[in-house]
């Protein structure tokens, strides 16, 4: 996400700050090159004018020429520009009752799949969701909520495989949803490939109807410029309280992620980063700006991964590293614990300095291919062997390779490496200066997530 946009801003500032003295020039010159950098990331071109004149007419300022620091002053100046674009502050969803929630977007932006992500992160949070499936166009989409419904333990209301009238469907989902005591009723509509009056229509009678607290536009993040027209016209024709941006994982653009709220005043409440359900996230808008410049996001990522850490499980393994008693057990158990955090860049990319580091790693580094391959190779070892590698001699590592469906050689590199591993958890000294690489994070930051975590003690389980 926005990697593209962070690479060539990470370039321009690091040129500003190499200069002692900002002159006029310099910051006309740097201005050029970030404006050149939001037009390649597909922001909206009015919205790039505008950060442009509000960074340039503050950057111009007698405090920021006169600066010990002005390179710095200016990338403050920036990140809280990217701040307010995205809206400044966190909007947090209205719930008050009835609590309907319309979803309203495209085919394939993920309204579906995103309407049961919210009614699992709901669900966590004490509540108890419905779904209704008021899409009667689309094939199986009724079909696919259900499904999804299933997944994450939501009731969901299907109509008769012959209903076509959508507000004959939601009076019977009204009277279903009483019967089920639920207290957020979320309904997932029609789209279409390209917005239609039909459509429209359609939405504004089924909006009318059920008179929803929250009517949120799910949008595509990867298709740029076309996702802020669709909210344009989405909350000029039918009004939109909020937006959720999805794909944002696949996009290394980002564009309409910067313009999205710029163009329509509507704050942007979720992003999705995932196709699994947990995947859902709140929007934060100074944590967005921290990742763009290239700062990470530690909170976020310390939400997540408390969220799906085992906290007591994780601290025993972190005991063990610091005792020397990390063994291959500890690894799978590792290795486990890590898969169910998703993609392992994604959440690595949280850290800052992260994707600096991220270029010198081989492109293989994060497949999850080689993670299966790993978890096969010490899947294959015994009990005795995974609790002391020293034994793994030639023999043995041919029979591992064997076993796993994997080559000698590679069994070779995952002990030597492993190895390594051990010696770098012991050496306090090398863990400090390796941390220090990513963004200036040195391990006693990684002691002091207690405030984080919500509870005492708790450390990151890698």
């Amino acid at each position: 996400m926005f990697s593209q946009l962070s690479d060539n801003l990470d370039k321009t500032f690091r040129n500003l700050r190499g200069v002692g003295k900002i002159s006029e020039k310099n910051i006309s010159d740097a201005l050029r090159e970030i404006r050149l950098a939001l037009l390649e990331a597909d922001v909206e071109y009015d919205v790039a004018k505008k950060l442009i004149a509000n960074i340039k007419e503050k950057a111009m300022g007698q405090d920021v020429l006169k600066s010990v620091k002005p390179g710095e002053q200016i990338v403050k100046i920036f990140h809280d520009e990217l701040e307010a674009l995205f809206g400044e502050k966190n909007a947090p969803i209205n719930l008050t009752a009835p609590g309907h929630i319309m979803m309203v977007g495209l085919n394939g932006a993920g309204k579906t799949t995103t309407a049961a992500k919210l009614a699992k992160r709901l669900k966590k949070d004490g509540r108890r969701p419905l779904l209704i499936a008021c899409d009667l166009y689309r094939p199986a989409a009724i079909d696919q909520l259900a499904k999804l419904a299933e997944q994450v333990d939501v009731p969901c209301f299907t109509p008769p495989k012959d209903e076509k009238d959508v507000i004959r469907a939601a009076k019977a989902a009204l009277l279903w949803a009483k019967e089920q005591n639920g207290t957020v009723l979320i309904f997932d509509t029609a789209g279409r490939q390209e917005l239609d009056d039909r459509l429209i229509e359609e939405l504004k009678q089924l909006h009318t109807f059920i008179n929803p607290g929250e009517t949120l536009l799910v949008a595509d993040a990867a298709t740029g410029q076309q996702a802020v027209s669709v909210a344009q016209t989405f909350d000029r024709q039918i009004g939109v309280s909020g937006i959720v941006l999805t794909k944002l994982d696949g996009d290394a653009r980002g564009g309409a992620a910067l313009s999205m709220h710029s163009v329509t005043g509507k704050p942007i409440k979720f992003i999705g980063e995932g196709e699994k359900m947990d995947q859902l996230f709140e929007f934060h808008p100074s944590r967005m700006a921290d990742r763009i410049l290239g700062m990470g996001d530690i909170v976020s990522m310390v939400e997540q991964v408390s969220d799906k850490i085992d906290e007591k499980e994780a601290m025993q393994a972190a005991k063990r590293m610091q005792e020397g008693k990390f063994d291959f057990e500890d690894f799978l158990n590792q290795m486990r614990m890590i898969k169910k955090l998703g993609p392992l860049d994604g959440i690595m990319g949280m850290m800052p300095g992260f994707n600096k580091i991220k270029k010198q790693l081989p492109s293989s580094a994060f497949d999850d291919k080689k993670l299966g391959r790993v978890e096969a190779i010490v899947l294959s070892m015994t009990p005795k062997e995974r609790a002391r590698p020293e034994l793994i001699k030639g023999t043995r590592r041919k029979r591992i390779a064997n076993g796993s469906g994997t080559s000698v050689l590679e069994v070779n590199q995952l002990l030597k490496q492993f190895g390594q591993m051990r010696k770098l958890m012991k050496n306090k000294g090398k863990m400090k200066s390796m941390m220090k690489q990513m963004g200036g994070l040195d391990m006693s930051q990684l002691g002091n997530l207690d405030d984080l975590m919500g509870g005492k003690g708790g450390k990151l389980p890698f």
